[in-house]
C-alpha cells in the first residue's frame, strides 16, 4: 500500500470516526439523567445502537480497502472477529483483543435492541452498556492509531 493510498483510507476514516465521536456527544449528554423516565431509557439506549452501526460503518471502510467483503449470516461477529485478525501480507489486526471485547458486548446489545419487539429495557443493562461504551472511546482511538501508523 502506498502513501496515497494510506492517506485515503486514513482520510475515510476519521471522518467516519467524526461521526462515532458525535453519537458520544449523545450518550454523554443523556448519561447523568437517563435513568429518570422511560424515554430516557429508550433514548440512550438508541444512541447505544447507533454507536454500533458507527463502529460497523468504520470496519466496513477497513474490510473494503483490503479484504472486499464479509457475507453471511454472521455478518456482524465476522466483522467484529475480522477486526482483531492480523492478516498476513495485507494488513494488521486493526482492534485490540479487550476492545474487540467491549465492542463485542456493544454487538450483542445492538442486536438485542435490533429484536426487541415491544419490550421495555432494563435501565440497569442499559447504564451498564452505556458504561462500557463509554469505557470503549479512548481505547478504540488508540487501537484505530496504532493501526494507521503500522500501514505507515
Amino acid at each position: 500500500m502506498d502513501k496515497r493510498e494510506i492517506a485515503v483510507l486514513e482520510a475515510e476514516l476519521m471522518e467516519s470516526y467524526d461521526l462515532i465521536e458525535q453519537v458520544y456527544k449523545n450518550i454523554l449528554k443523556r448519561q447523568a439523567t437517563f435513568r429518570d423516565s422511560e424515554e430516557g431509557v429508550d433514548s440512550i439506549a438508541y444512541r447505544l445502537h447507533n454507536l454500533y452501526g458507527a463502529y460497523e460503518r468504520l470496519f466496513e471502510i477497513v474490510v473494503g480497502f483490503f479484504e472486499n467483503q464479509i457475507e453471511g449470516t454472521r455478518y456482524h461477529a465476522d466483522m467484529l472477529r475480522r477486526m482483531k485478525m492480523k492478516i498476513n501480507g495485507m494488513r494488521p489486526a486493526f482492534l485490540s483483543s479487550s476492545t474487540a471485547e467491549s465492542l463485542d458486548e456493544l454487538r450483542r446489545f445492538h442486536h438485542f435492541l435490533r429484536h426487541a419487539y415491544g419490550v421495555n429495557l432494563d435501565a440497569d443493562r442499559v447504564g451498564r452498556i452505556a458504561q462500557i461504551a463509554i469505557d470503549l472511546e479512548e481505547p478504540f482511538l488508540k487501537d484505530m492509531e496504532n493501526f494507521l501508523e503500522q500501514l505507515r
